[in-house]
């Protein structure tokens, strides 16, 4: 069976169009698209003059099984996933126990296949309980079906043993997902060092400590020829060095989360821990140096950084509270933000959230493109709205967009053409 989207705004990050058209789909893959007379089918779809786009695929998704279901689980990660217009998760390997072995990663995915709706991609742990002393198997984890591997925020401080891994993940074609961070100088941080930090009395760290954590990590690659991604690049002088490996012909891609896009340290204010990430949130010329890489392509992708944690954890004095905040759901609203500020178009923001990152993972979805995977998102990008914490799918509640007036709502979402979430 056809099913055709008709009388929609195609947003196409491939070609870089935003234009009005049709889109079919036959067999779960998208058939063809135009912006004429509209070709017959047995299911019609009117879009009503909104958009269209590629399904976000999302890198850095933390769901916790297994250790602490309470926080999130597949099936509530998978609802607010759909509903946030996200049609791919690439999950972290952060749970408690950790995800370095083959048997724990296929335990993940049949837990992924049985209660999610979207597709749902595991990265496994690059060492051993993330502890940095001994690398995981590799090779058998790719074969259990690993997408990358990286030990999220704790940053392997042994040079000898990261250098290892790089070499063994270079001679499989493995990618290596970081978080660079020079890790003594960043850590008991909550707060970027600055002004706002000095008058709130908060441990801080220097954006510096990136930048060092990424020259280090560049250098390996240098060394090793490894596949390389670092998960969230959120400070202006880190960049420099980034366009400096992109340049010397390194496979170096770049990501930055929807926090450090559309937030920066102020939003912090009289200590409100929801807004307590990691890394901190930035200073605005950070944030807007930051907005730059994105539009000039120097970042590579946009992600939620997902990352939920309970009330216990959060309603604690800042330096002690938990850092993280859940982005599946308003992760789409939120980059409207960028959208209506006028610092990013639509295809260049889905060339960050669908295309870049399907690219890297070597995968065919992001794209509009006859014989791609019919993985989409209808959404408005100027329906009004105010984010309500209570209403998010996810188990745990920990926005900073809590009470914020939003503008951007998702419709639907179709996985493979089939619809996984539609409005009420």
């Amino acid at each position: 069976m056809k099913t055709l989207f008709y009388n929609a705004r195609l947003i196409d990050p491939e070609a870089g169009t935003d234009a009005p058209g049709w889109l079919l789909v036959e067999g779960g893959r998208v058939l063809g698209s135009g912006s004429g007379e509209a070709p017959k089918a047995e299911t019609v779809i009117d879009c009503g003059g909104k958009c269209l786009a590629p399904g976000i695929v999302d890198i850095g998704v933390k769901v916790c099984e297994p250790g602490e279901r309470h926080k999130e689980s597949y099936r509530s990660a998978g609802l607010a996933a759909a509903a946030g217009g996200v049609t791919t998760m690439v999950t972290r390997p952060d749970t408690l126990p950790a995800i370095d072995s083959p048997e724990t990663l296929e335990f993940v995915a049949r837990r992924a296949q049985e209660a999610a709706d979207v597709t749902v991609l595991a990265m496994a742990a690059l060492t051993k309980g993330r502890e940095g002393r001994e690398m995981t198997e590799i090779s058998f984890l790719m074969d259990a079906g690993a997408v990358a591997f990286t030990d999220c925020d704790h940053v392997v401080t042994d040079t000898k043993v990261l250098t290892r891994a790089l070499s063994y993940a270079r001679s499989l074609g493995a990618l290596v997902i970081a978080h660079p961070q020079e890790p003594v100088l960043s850590a008991g941080a909550s707060a970027t060092s600055g002004k706002f930090s000095s008058l709130k009395g908060l441990p801080a760290v220097s954006p510096m400590a990136e930048r060092m954590g990424l020259d280090r990590d560049i250098a390996l690659i240098e060394m090793t020829k490894a596949r390389y991604h670092a998960d969230q690049i959120t400070a202006s002088r880190a960049l420099p060095a980034l366009e400096r490996a992109k340049n010397n012909g390194f496979d170096v891609t770049a990501g930055t989360s929807i926090h450090h896009l559309t937030l920066n340290e102020l939003d912090v204010a009289d200590y409100r821990t929801f807004f307590k990430v990691k890394p901190p949130l930035r200073s605005e010329e950070d944030r807007m140096a930051v907005v730059e890489a994105v539009r000039e392509g120097l970042i590579d992708t946009i992600s939620s950084m997902h990352t939920p944690q309970d009330e216990e954890s959060k309603r604690l004095p800042f330096e002690e509270a938990a850092s993280g905040a859940v982005a599946l759901e308003t992760l789409l609203p939120a980059a409207m933000r960028l959208y209506h500020s006028g610092d990013l178009t639509l295809p260049q923001l889905f060339k960050a959230l669908a295309l870049n990152p399907a690219k890297r993972l070597g995968l065919e979805s992001g794209r509009l493109a006859k014989g791609a995977p019919a993985d989409l998102v209808l959404f408005d990008p100027d329906k009004p709205f105010i984010m309500d914490r209570e209403t998010l799918r996810s188990k745990s509640k920990n926005t900073p967009f809590d009470g914020q007036r939003m503008q951007g709502r998702v419709l639907a979402t179709y996985v493979g053409g089939e619809p996984v979430y539609e409005a009420n």
